[in-house]
């Protein structure tokens, strides 16, 4: 079984009285109250920070449930059954659909929140603190 959450927090500074950052976890083998795998997607404002990124975007950059720096994460949506498993496929070939993941910028986008909205689009609108949320993001044509 497979579950998707979105996650967002607060970003440090300034930043963080108007704006979060959202990323999406890809939990696996759920049984109960315990998981299997739990990976973590995200596109971050420093390309190639760790083994298992393609430029911006990034998996398993942080521990699932770490802040950004400004106070613990939040829950903010979860799917279950085929709706997580359509959202998993997203997101998982992101690092070959996704379009901005050699480009960043605050704003007005791409950015974090760019790509979280892209891929939960058809289930949810992200928060107004959601800064980048409404950069367009063009279909790629495969």
């Amino acid at each position: 079984m497979h579950k998707v959450e979105l996650r967002a927090a607060k970003i440090p500074g300034l930043t963080g009285i108007v704006a979060d950052h959202y990323w999406l976890l890809v939990l696996r083998g759920i049984e109960g109250r315990q998981y299997q795998t739990c990976d973590r997607w995200e596109v971050w404002q420093h390309p190639h920070q760790n083994d298992s990124c393609w430029g911006h975007l990034h998996k398993n950059l942080l521990d699932p449930y770490q802040g950004v720096g400004n106070g613990q994460s939040q829950l903010i949506q979860q799917w279950e059954g085929s709706d997580a498993l359509l959202m998993v496929e997203k997101i998982e070939s992101s690092p070959s659909t996704y379009p901005f993941i050699r480009k960043y910028r605050y704003w007005p986008g791409p950015n974090s929140n760019t790509f979280a909205q892209w891929i939960v689009r058809d289930k949810i609108e992200l928060g107004v603190r959601a800064i980048g949320k409404s950069f367009p993001v063009p279909e790629m044509v495969r």
